[in-house]
């Protein structure tokens, strides 16, 4: 009897540009929104390639820390703050969103972005979080919970894009500058 060699196995698509990217969907608040900032950055596989076919979820408090606890996160109206938005990365790696900065959501608590990242050879999304520079990174306590050399890779680096407030946070899947994920519900 013939042996075959093993292969690896295979992951279809994804194919997320099919069905997910709606208008709007990477604008939390339209370009003109006076507390409008950017949040843009690039996804890196293992081999530090840029990957054009992942997307990015961003959730996040308002300014005020408060979460958006309303309908209707899918309409766009250039002005409402949504707390959610989605982004396709372009052909390069690229994804970019306008919204707000946020604020803390409690004491002790640095303001951060949630971001999910969906890509092809994932089987289940990626979580992190994408913190502002210069906030009270060092009392957070998911933060303190890091080794010190890690905690680097959930910091954005302050920018400013046509006149206004930037942040760039840069996702690398894998490999020696790998952000830091995190496991919810008993997963790791």
């Amino acid at each position: 009897m013939a042996e075959f060699a093993y292969t690896p196995g295979q992951t279809i698509g994804p194919f997320l540009h099919l069905g997910l990217p709606y208008p709007g969907d990477g604008e939390l608040v339209g370009a003109g929104h006076p507390q409008a900032v950017a949040l843009h950055g690039t996804v890196y596989d293992g081999a530090g390639a840029t990957v054009p076919d992942a997307l990015v979820e961003l959730w996040q408090p308002d300014a005020s820390g408060r979460i958006a606890r309303r309908a209707g996160s899918l309409r766009r109206d250039g002005s409402t703050f949504t707390g959610w938005g989605r982004c396709a990365t372009d052909a390069v790696g690229r994804y970019a969103f306008t919204t707000v900065a946020p604020g803390p959501t409690g004491a002790g608590r640095a303001p951060f972005f949630a971001i999910v990242v969906f890509a092809r050879g994932l089987l289940d999304r990626l979580f992190t979080r994408a913190y502002l520079p210069g906030g009270d990174t060092g009392a957070d306590p998911l933060l303190a919970a890091l080794p010190a050399g890690r905690r680097g890779t959930l910091i954005c680096t302050a920018e400013h894009a046509s006149g206004k407030p930037a942040y760039r946070f840069d996702i690398h899947l894998q490999g020696r500058d790998e952000t830091v994920f995190l496991a919810y519900g008993g997963r790791r």
